[in-house]
């Protein structure tokens, strides 16, 4: 019944989830009967293991598709024996370190993660076999950021992300150098213009901003699993050890320490907003666009929001479903990243010490995401006749889905 309040309390995000759950969406969009047997089960995995991805990847053209596709679940592989504690460091630190090379050897996969996503490891022959199907030059791009992502990831299991210039380290291996890769293989592919690759900055800035978004949500699932991925030189200001921050007694505390990082991510916006400037192919805005306008919703929901540190924060199905509509062009995306700074500005506790800097990052941002004078939101408006069937779809959603 909540599930159902929260829906009718936003028609037009249940419209707009109506309309993408009725055309498709994810692997859906992908012709099945154009896919080899092992191509259609490397879909079957991004559809189950690669959230927004999975519905981005699909918009792109055929042959990037694919490549993307097998990228993906290579990384999504490489990282889930990263964070599947249950591998000791004496078996996990070898296998990032030679990740790259198990791409080309047929027969490797490893069955003993527990990993919520352990299938891609456990039928990982199926992936490397298309892996070896792509161009060489594809190839090489995946095997080298592989290379270089599992060696920087078995960097931080045997250190501690201490400092803020840690943190960048950290995100740069887990999201920046994927990031890269994705702008190496678009700039094999000559689909897209040279210059969107020719200052690597912004596009590391673009994976920074995601995994500060993901490890600043992701606190409470860490912690349960044993990761710790925040900066001590910012926590420490607020408790003696991380976990202290799950306490009750330290809520207020916790949420100073969380509302300091989000602002520290959002310096990244800027150059996010220049990178995607750049973009000249539609289905290539629409990749880099969606993932991004989801982290700052992501970021706005969790601004000083007490429920980070006691459950699962996400946005809304239908709130997700309805940016993935409207990023289409930079005027949407800044209409959409003004709206949420508006957002996060109005939730600025006055007792919080960095108040100020917070103000001054948030209004830094509205400067440059304000709309053009001549842009129309292209948020879609629910048809009066259509309100009753979205009302009975919403009753057979909650009562029938099960």
């Amino acid at each position: 019944m909540e599930q159902l309040q929260e829906l009718l309390g936003h028609p037009t995000e249940l419209y707009n989830l109506v309309k993408f759950k009725m055309s498709g969406s994810g692997v859906s969009k992908v012709d099945q009967d154009s896919l080899s047997d092992n191509l259609r089960v490397c879909y079957k995995y991004l559809n189950e293991t690669g959230r927004s991805f999975a519905v981005v990847i699909p918009m792109l053209d055929e042959e990037l598709r694919h490549v993307m596709c097998i990228f993906y679940l290579v990384l999504r592989a490489l990282d889930t024996v990263e964070d599947d504690m249950t591998i000791s460091l004496e078996r996990k630190i070898p296998i990032l370190q030679n990740f790259h090379s198990y791409l080309y050897q047929p027969d490797w996969k490893f069955t003993d993660s527990q990993g919520k996503h352990k299938q891609v490891l456990e039928d990982f022959p199926t992936i490397s076999l298309e892996f070896r199907k792509l161009a060489k030059v594809y190839q090489d791009v995946i095997a080298d950021i592989c290379h270089k992502v599992g060696h920087g990831l078995a960097e931080f299991l045997e250190k501690k992300v201490d400092s803020l210039q840690d943190w960048d380290k950290y995100g740069y291996c887990a999201s920046g150098l994927p990031a890269i890769g994705i702008v190496q293989l678009l700039s094999a592919s000559k689909l897209e213009d040279p210059v969107v690759g020719q200052d690597m900055e912004l596009v590391k800035s673009l994976g920074l901003f995601l995994q500060k978004t993901n490890t600043i949500r992701d606190y409470l699932e860490d912690q349960l699993e044993g990761r710790e991925f925040w900066p001590k030189e910012v926590w420490s200001k607020y408790a003696k050890k991380l976990s202290d921050l799950a306490k009750s007694e330290n809520a207020d505390k916790a949420v100073l320490c969380m509302n300091e990082l989000i602002v520290n991510a959002l310096q990244h916006i800027s150059d996010v907003l220049t990178f995607l400037s750049r973009q000249k192919n539609q289905s290539d805005f629409n990749f880099w666009a969606v993932p991004q306008v989801l982290a700052i919703a992501t970021l706005a929901t969790c601004y000083n929001n007490q429920q980070v540190f006691k459950g699962v924060v996400k946005i809304r199905k239908g709130e997700a479903v309805t940016l993935m509509t409207e990023a289409t062009n930079i005027q949407a995306v800044k209409a959409i990243t003004y709206r949420y700074m508006e957002e996060i500005y109005r939730k600025i506790p006055s007792t919080d010490p960095s108040s100020s800097k917070a103000k001054q990052m948030v209004s830094s941002v509205m400067s440059i995401s304000k709309p053009s004078s001549g842009f129309v939101s292209q948020t879609t408006y629910i048809p009066i006749y259509l309100s009753g069937v979205i009302l009975l779809v919403a009753f057979w959603w909650q009562y029938l889905r099960y």
